[in-house]
């Protein structure tokens, strides 16, 4: 597998995605074309169907190749943003958001995937628009999608700092938390948070958990493509989503246990979560429709391998030189 790495295929995802092997790479990232949204200007493209069912079904065939490919351990992650419909054969009356990111996430879970965040992308610096009868859009959805309970998730790698200060314990530490009768049973417990506040501590010595949205400036367009991933929006998911290493044999990854010390905590060195001894590789990430190469560029700076694919080969090319500039700087 490795030497079919950290290469860039042009052509239709959906026929190259089945060329792949099964089972084969660690984690997808990636931002198909919405629905309506752009016109790429090449045969065969996405996003210009009649309606957004036909959108969401088209586009379901190619997370059916995704799921087949990614390891048991894998995670999907979906970048979409919405439209608004201009005519009732596009499946929503006039002027209605198409809930088109709604619609495939659905499908998607009818496969078998399990849908585990909906990050909503905050951007401080939307696209202006003129419209008067309606609020801006100023967000989009990364879906983050498992194909099985127990996955490969990197939270520690993506911590932020705890905002709360240390506080001092209460006076009486024998109090015990009690359980709010007002919480249904698909709550979440809150018992870990009331014994941290018990011993004065604000959370993880690590840093929080950073949530589920993201406040994320959107960034300029590379080359001629008009619609770039940012990079540390990449950056995040990847660090999360594919492992620093994985066994060769079996494809597992390799994790890093956490030791703690009092309210201090360390990260330990990479260890196996398998009995092979075959050697290790960096993890692979995926990106069906690479664009402009962003998902490429931020995995060689984190020491992942790539995949990608690109229908369109003026974008392809740019998308190559990209990478190769990238490469040669001095911050790769």
């Amino acid at each position: 597998m490795t030497s079919a790495t950290n290469r860039l295929h042009v052509g239709d995802a959906l026929i190259t995605l089945r060329r792949f092997p099964t089972e084969s790479v660690d984690m997808c990232l990636t931002s198909p074309p919405y629905f309506r949204l752009r016109d790429y200007d090449a045969p065969g493209q996405l996003g210009l169907e009649e309606s957004v069912d036909i959108w969401a079904a088209t586009l379901r065939e190619v997370c059916r190749e995704v799921h087949r490919v990614l390891v048991p351990t894998g995670t999907f992650w979906l970048n979409l943003g919405d439209t608004y419909t201009t005519h009732a054969r596009q499946g929503a009356p006039p002027k209605s958001l198409a809930l088109a990111p709604e619609r495939l996430a659905r499908l998607l879970q009818e496969d078998g995937w399990i849908l585990r965040n909906k990050i909503i992308w905050a951007k401080p610096n939307p696209m202006p628009t003129s419209v008067r009868d309606r609020l801006t859009a100023t967000h989009e959805v990364i879906y983050v999608f498992a194909k099985q309970p127990r996955y490969f998730f990197d939270l520690d790698s993506i911590r932020v700092a705890h905002v709360s200060k240390p506080g001092s314990p209460p006076g009486n530490r024998s109090r015990r938390p009690t359980a709010e009768r007002w919480r249904g049973p698909n709550a979440d417990s809150i018992t870990g948070l009331v014994k941290m506040k018990a011993r004065g501590v604000v959370g993880h010595p690590l840093g929080k958990n950073p949530g589920d949205v993201w406040t994320i400036s959107t960034s300029a367009g590379k080359g001629s493509h008009h619609a770039t991933f940012p990079e540390s929006l990449a950056s995040r998911c990847l660090q999360a989503g594919t492992p620093e290493a994985r066994c060769v044999a079996c494809r597992k990854p390799l994790i890093r246990a956490v030791h703690r010390l009092g309210e201090t905590a360390t990260r330990l060195a990479l260890k196996p979560s398998c009995e092979h001894r075959n050697g290790t590789e960096p993890g692979i990430v995926l990106d069906p429709f690479m664009g402009s190469g962003t998902t490429a560029v931020v995995a060689e700076r984190l020491h992942r391998q790539w995949i990608g694919v690109e229908l369109n080969s003026d974008f392809a090319q740019e998308a190559f030189d990209r990478i190769s500039s990238a490469r040669a700087s001095p911050a790769a």
